[in-house]
């Protein structure tokens, strides 16, 4: 797999990326354009995207949040084209941030998953496991959202301390005050 990383706003990569972002979060939880745009002009989200060698479209892609100052990356979206599923792509993409996130000095990676006790849901906290997160019980609520969420972090570093959930969503909040912010002071 080819993987292509940017930091900064880039309209041709996105093109390229959008199809597979509406398809996974199209009708649910996808931020506007603006707002990622924004992300990128504060220097604290990268887009990674991945593609077969043989292929010129986007099969897999993330969007990662950098909180430099708390030492976490954030793993705002994962998808993995449809017809690309089953074949190991997540995982091995997921792998590829972790190198990422500790060549870069993070001490953990911390994602988000709805919490409501669905199959879809259910499928998702396997699949983050099965890549070494683990979950936390405490249930977030947002005030923008009708859904509820759980907090799950991959550790980076030796450290024997348990992360609860309600420090993760600290650090998840930060970011999302961050992304919906204008202009300012970058974070990372």
């Amino acid at each position: 797999m080819k993987i292509k990383t940017v930091g900064t706003w880039d309209d041709e990569l996105w093109q390229d990326v959008s199809p597979l972002y509406l398809e996974a979060f199209g009708d649910k939880g996808s931020k506007p354009v603006k707002i990622i745009k924004n992300m990128f002009a504060q220097g604290i989200v990268e887009l990674h995207v991945g593609y077969n060698h043989n292929e010129s479209a986007a099969i897999i892609m993330a969007l990662t949040g950098k909180l430099a100052s708390d030492r976490v990356m954030i793993i705002d979206y994962l998808a993995v084209s449809e017809k690309e599923r089953g074949y190991g792509l997540g995982k091995y993409f997921v792998d590829y941030l972790r190198h990422k996130a500790i060549a870069e000095g993070y001490q953990k990676l911390i994602i988000e998953v709805e919490s409501e006790k669905t199959l879809d849901n259910r499928r998702r906290i396997h699949f983050w496991q099965s890549c070494g997160f683990f979950l936390t019980e405490y249930v977030h609520h947002y005030i923008w959202v009708p859904e509820t969420y759980h907090a799950m972090y991959l550790p980076l570093i030796a450290d024997s301390r348990q992360i609860t959930g309600e420090e993760l969503f600290m650090c998840i909040n930060t970011f999302h005050r961050l992304s919906f912010r204008r202009g300012g002071k970058k974070e990372g």
